[in-house]
């Protein structure tokens, strides 16, 4: 852990705030909102390229229009296409996965289902414990439902090119409205493709660090028993997870107060439209209910932004302002 500089021991609280942050002003620049939607790959090839200096998020309107799968993907084409297909599907009582829930980082259950019974689900056709979402990443379009790939591109040519590298993932998102994604951050340039629905992003720039809370858990799984209740089984083989306790949409700011001093953002992506979410900001993720997104992640670059927010998070912890 990084010493913190004998001189900081007398500063305040809030001057200790200053000298973290005053790295990031120029490198992490925050807008009061995401730039608007704009139209065409021009305007987002040229925001890309400026992720060097300059990263933030831009949602671009029409990205998907030549995308088969936007005017396939109904719930009917999809029981035609890969209704049997049988894919793997995060549980949780409460569609809260990947979670912090008293001292314990719970992760979902996982269970193996055909597709169609997860559609009968969202449409009220079948009943099934807890909440469901399919959101196996590591590619789990193309491992899980390559059947679709033909409905989509690899990539996103015009990111590709101004990224200078292809993604090393794409993964196929589905679920009902009560499913959330806690707020975390991704080492990940990610280009969010909403298919069908809407998804809701509450975002935190990295600059944020220190006024979000991380602390260590104990990794455990939720397991569906047989009379479809949840219990939380430890994951013994697994080491202590950091993990950030705080819910943005209810912050507990008597026991986080810092966090009132952090900058959240809010925007929502719709049927057609791309999120460009650059890598190591914070995000927040829900959704409307049959949503149907893919998203690319690509590996970003350990560069200078990344040498400085590993800095800012050492200053934070030994500042004291975790």
């Amino acid at each position: 852990m990084l010493d913190v500089p004998s001189f900081m021991w007398f500063l305040t609280v809030k001057q200790r705030r200053q000298i973290c942050m005053s790295c990031f002003q120029e490198d992490f620049f925050v807008h009061a909102h995401p730039p608007g939607p704009e139209n065409g790959e021009t305007r987002l090839l040229q925001c890309l390229h400026l992720t060097a200096c300059l990263p933030r998020p831009c949602i671009i309107r029409n990205a998907l229009q030549h995308w088969p799968a936007l005017q396939k993907w109904s719930f009917p084409y999809l029981r035609a296409t890969v209704g049997s297909t049988e894919v793997s599907v995060a549980v949780t009582p409460d569609g809260y996965a990947d979670v912090v829930r008293g001292d314990r980082f719970v992760m979902p259950a996982e269970r193996h289902l055909p597709l169609s019974h997860v559609l009968d689900v969202l449409e009220g056709q079948a009943q099934h414990p807890g909440v469901l979402y399919v959101q196996k990443q590591c590619s789990n379009l193309a491992t899980e439902l390559s059947q679709l790939l033909s409905d989509l591109e690899p990539h996103v040519p015009w990111a590709s090119e101004a990224l200078g590298k292809i993604p090393d993932a794409v993964n196929f998102w589905l679920g009902e409205a009560a499913a959330v994604t806690s707020l975390h951050k991704d080492h990940y340039e990610n280009l969010y493709c909403v298919v069908s629905g809407e998804k809701h992003f509450l975002l935190h720039p990295p600059s944020d660090r220190p006024f979000i809370p991380y602390e260590m858990y104990t990794p455990a799984s939720y397991q569906l028993t047989e009379e479809g209740t949840f219990k939380v089984v430890d994951e013994e083989a697994m080491e202590k997870v950091p993990w950030i306790p705080l819910d943005p949409l209810a912050p507990d700011l008597a026991r986080y107060p810092s966090y009132s001093q952090a900058q959240a953002l809010r925007c929502t992506v719709q049927a057609g439209e791309l999120l460009y979410l650059p890598a190591l900001w914070f995000h927040h993720v829900q959704q409307s209910h049959g949503c149907i997104a893919v998203n690319f992640w690509y590996d970003m670059e350990y560069d200078l932004k990344y040498s400085y927010f590993q800095l800012l998070d050492s200053l934070t912890k030994a500042a004291g302002l975790n």
